[in-house]
């Protein structure tokens, strides 16, 4: 076998693109990982498909081996001849089951090659397009204004250019739809105005640009064009979106009432380098993951067929599979788009077939393909749940927490592995702790005191306990903490040494609050009934239920 090259650098010609780049730029719509034995931070170098007419593989290239089973035997030699030539990866179809036989892995493991696989919507032509692209587009290091924006957040983008260049932005595809346009507020003229709210530039536009040979000069431009001011429109910016020879649309500038600022071609010139790789990004995430996150929402929440909710989601429509409930707290919630494209590639790093559902409530992670022996499965969604934890916890600077569901046999039990996950998450942020992993068993007794006051929800209790009582006698009396320090002294079962300790009081100060606690609810505290409908109460206190 050999190879037929598509695009390779000489030594020092361009920066240094690791897998790991490469994949975040391409994005896991069309790429899904399999095996990476050396990490992801082996630099790729070209892309090259496998031609047994053509002999050699050069180091670190990524190869495409194209109509090579992915479970045959053929696939174990082309690993083998791919790590033996040094390079980087080996790209299969997608195969029965979308994840490498374990002979191939054992094979990958022992050449050092990571093993990858196309995903069933990109086709093979497409595929190498948007991976030449990609490789030009991970290679540029964007300016420090644009470092912060997440990757395929091309509103973002807008947003980051129209703020240094005092202007409006929109940015286009070839066909002139806006995939994106800036918050920008002022004098924004009508043409701009008629394009953002018809999602594309109005057709006689188009045509005029057309006529005029606009698109022609555009798509052979090699830096920004500007288009002066004529009659109500304003004067233009615009640059061409490239990855390598690749066209992928377009960034356009227009000024707002005010002459554009005077490094505004610099900015858009630095812009449309960048905007390549979200674009790619966002062209990779578009339609097919949107339709695969719904299909996995609605295997989620039991909705229709699940054989064919699985197969739009791309997980397989048999085996176990489970459901991850992630929490990371404020900052993290604040960022959708980088924590969706970081679940992404952590999972695929680990080999998985996963989708990534945003909800307004958190986030779940959808895992399928499992090993088939239950408690394997069980240990591979614990390290890939204690692995993203520390992942998340890192890139956003909090705590995360996250649920383990059990393992499921089937997509159709998904909804089972749903709220055992969402019942252990909510359990791990309730007792807080040191613990950020669990599954249900775990922590069953908070798992089970959350079911207890949820079913007591509907239950209506007298509305003269001592809890409420004392509730009432609070809420009268400012400085008076006995709610508080009775929750102290039934936690610490009477210990008032260690009650008073945890309130930050004197335990002679704590000993009064009790005798108060007594006087005003009239609390039996050495009846055991007393005590349990207490300590009830006040949970459903701490939650508002009460």
């Amino acid at each position: 076998m050999g190879t037929t090259g598509l695009s390779g650098r000489e030594p020092g010609s361009a920066p240094r693109v690791t897998l790991e780049e490469l994949l975040s730029v391409v994005g896991t719509g069309a790429l899904g990982l399999g095996t990476a034995p050396r990490g992801l931070e082996v630099t790729v170098d070209g892309v090259t498909v496998l031609d047994a007419r053509d002999p050699g593989i050069a180091r670190g290239d990524l190869v495409l081996a194209v109509g090579v089973d992915p479970e045959s035997a053929a696939a174990v030699d082309v690993v083998r001849q791919v790590g033996d030539a040094g390079a980087a990866a080996v790209v299969f179809g997608p195969g029965d089951s979308g994840r490498p036989a374990e002979t191939l892995r054992t094979a990958a493991e022992e050449a050092g090659v990571a093993v990858l696989f196309r995903t069933t919507w990109y086709r093979w032509a497409r595929l190498v397009s948007v991976l030449l692209a990609g490789l030009a587009a991970a290679g540029v290091r964007p300016d420090p204004w644009a470092a912060d924006v997440a990757p395929g957040d091309l509103n973002g983008l807008a947003d980051a250019v129209a703020a240094l260049v005092d202007g409006a932005v929109t940015i286009e595809d070839l066909q002139s739809r806006v995939l994106a346009h800036s918050s920008t507020e002022g004098d924004v003229d009508e043409l701009r105005r008629l394009t953002v709210l018809g999602r594309r530039v109005p057709e006689w536009r188009v045509a005029a640009m057309r006529e005029d040979g606009f698109f022609q000069a555009l798509w052979n431009a090699t830096d920004v064009l500007y288009r002066p001011a004529r009659g109500e429109n304003p004067e233009r910016l615009v640059a061409m979106i490239r990855g390598g020879d690749e066209r992928l649309g377009s960034i356009w500038v227009a000024a707002v009432g005010r002459p554009l600022a005077p490094n505004a071609a610099d900015v858009l010139r630095a812009a449309a380098r960048v905007a390549a790789a979200h674009l790619l990004r966002h062209r990779t995430r578009g339609g097919h993951d949107r339709l695969a996150e719904e299909a996995a929402r609605a295997l989620l929440e039991g909705r229709g067929p699940a054989d064919a909710s699985a197969e739009r989601a791309g997980l397989p429509a048999r085996g176990n599979c489970a459901v991850l409930a992630v929490h990371t707290g404020d900052r993290g919630d604040g960022d959708p788009v980088r924590l969706h494209g970081m679940l992404t590639l952590h999972c695929t790093t680990y080999g998985h077939r996963a989708v990534v559902v945003l909800l307004d409530g958190g986030t779940l992670v959808v895992v399928g393909g499992l090993e088939q022996d239950g408690q394997r499965a069980e240990e591979q969604v614990t390290r890939l749940g204690t692995s993203l934890a520390k992942q998340v916890s890192t890139a956003f600077g909090t705590e995360a927490r996250i649920g383990l569901g059990d393992v499921v046999a089937g997509p159709a039990r998904l909804p089972e592995s749903r709220r055992s996950a969402e019942a252990a998450l909510r359990a791990l942020l309730t007792a807080g702790g040191d613990r950020t992993v669990a599954r249900v068993a775990e922590v069953a007794e908070a798992v089970g005191m959350a079911q207890v006051t949820d079913a007591l929800q509907e239950v209506s209790l007298p509305s003269q306990t001592p809890v409420a009582r004392l509730a009432a006698f609070d809420a009268e009396h400012k400085g008076s903490f006995l709610v508080e320090s009775l929750r102290a002294y039934l936690d610490h079962f009477g210990d008032v040494p260690a009650a008073s300790k945890a309130l930050g009081v004197h335990s002679n100060t704590l000993r009064y609050r009790i005798r108060r606690v007594v006087q005003e609810s009239g609390i039996d505290l050495g009846d055991p009934d007393a005590r349990l409908l207490a300590q009830i109460q006040l949970r459903l206190l701490d939650r508002g239920d009460t």
